[in-house]
């Protein structure tokens, strides 16, 4: 089996949360969607500063991978408020649990593989459907690699062993859905 079958059902979960379903009608506010990227900046930025510091994706081309700095910018160019948004409690523990794993490059790895696949993948359909320009999606970089390429490398570093933490990436992500829709977990 591969870490895509083992973690299935986890995805099939979050890509089911009534945020996702809004995302993808092209309809999202772009207050509500700032909100959602400034939330997603935060979880990426502590999830890509620790896996480079402790060498996870060093095979990867990181200066083009890396999204945060992408996201940050999506965010900034349509967020016209002087405050930033609500930080959702979501990102507070999505940032505990990374620091918590810090010294586990494959556990790190499983969340770069959740977290960075999906923007490759189902990523390229969301940003035709969002405000602004979708930064955060667009993985053009120096080495001339496409998509596939990218993809390839990053299923060259994962294993099935990587799958309960996969599954652990993916509940965050559908905790941060859910918390973009008011509930209270």
């Amino acid at each position: 089996m591969s870490l895509k079958d083992l973690t299935w059902d986890h995805h099939k979960n979050a890509e089911r949360q009534a945020f996702v379903k809004e995302l993808m009608s092209g309809k999202i506010a772009e207050e509500r969607y700032c909100k959602f990227l400034y939330n997603l900046y935060l979880q990426y930025d502590i999830l890509e500063t620790v896996a480079i510091s402790r060498r996870v994706i060093e095979k990867l081309p990181v200066k083009d991978f890396k999204r945060s700095d992408k996201i940050k910018k999506d965010y900034e160019e349509l967020w016209l408020k002087k405050e930033p948004p609500e930080v959702l409690p979501v990102t507070q523990e999505y940032k505990k649990h990374i620091l918590n794993i810090q010294n586990d490059k494959d556990a790190l790895m499983a969340h770069i593989y959740v977290r960075h696949m999906g923007d490759l993948s189902g990523g390229q359909m969301i940003a035709k459907k969002v405000p602004g320009q979708g930064r955060q999606f667009d993985f053009t970089n120096e080495a001339g690699l496409t998509n596939e390429e990218l993809k390839d490398i990053v299923r060259s570093l994962i294993d099935d062993e990587m799958a309960d933490e996969a599954k652990i990436c993916f509940d965050f992500a559908t905790k941060t859905f859910q918390q973009m829709n008011g509930e209270n977990l």
